[in-house]
């Protein structure tokens, strides 16, 4: 998988570390995000889909509602934003790459509430998986790398390839908070068992 440390350290920039890599690049470099995914709920449960973690940081700033801002995020909520963040990501890369000049959000996420099985989310995680290869058969040969915009003002200027590793990248940015969501949830089961 990519180590996005120099990124998040701000010793490199996103287009730096995307530089170079191939469309058989992100196919492989998706399959190894949702592995790694799938294999941190490996072992849960359907109770731990819906379990409440404890998490004082919570702030969605985006929430739909004031009631949700500091609402934290279940394994269901975590698996549903970040395969919608990286199919979005997929997307605007294929249009990019197809030189379609970048024109707002191409964004869908299933409803965090509908998803209360383990077996949801890992069917939203395969699905997730063969959106993104599938966006990638969407780019020419050879894709248009020239064609970009800035995510922010001054900001890197994006184009497919960083697009699509934008997308790696938050995916990789919600590893940590999955496994400890699972530690959580593994620990309140055994502390029931006990009980």
């Amino acid at each position: 998988m990519l180590d996005f440390t120099p990124v998040r350290a701000k010793k490199m920039k996103i287009s730096q570390l995307a530089a170079g890599l191939t469309k058989a690049d992100l196919a492989r470099l998706t399959n190894e995000m949702v592995d790694a995914i799938l294999s941190l709920i490996a072992a849960c449960t359907d109770a731990d889909v819906t379990f409440t973690p404890d998490d004082p940081q919570a702030n969605d700033t985006y929430a739909s509602s004031a009631a949700e801002v500091n609402l934290p995020w279940t394994l269901g909520h975590v698996i549903v934003h970040t395969t919608a963040s990286s199919e979005e990501s997929a997307f605007l890369a294929a249009e990019l790459a197809r030189g379609v000049p970048f024109h707002g959000r191409s964004r869908h996420e299933v409803p965090w509430e509908t998803v209360t099985t383990i077996a949801q989310c890992r069917q939203r995680l395969e699905e997730s998986r063969r959106i993104r290869l599938a966006s990638l058969e969407l780019w020419p040969d050879p894709p248009d790398l020239t064609n970009s915009y800035e995510v922010a003002p001054g900001a890197d200027p994006t184009n497919a390839l960083t697009r699509f590793v934008r997308g790696l990248s938050h995916d990789d940015s919600h590893l940590g908070q999955i496994a400890e969501i699972v530690r959580q949830a593994k620990a309140a089961r055994e502390r029931v068992k006990v009980a």
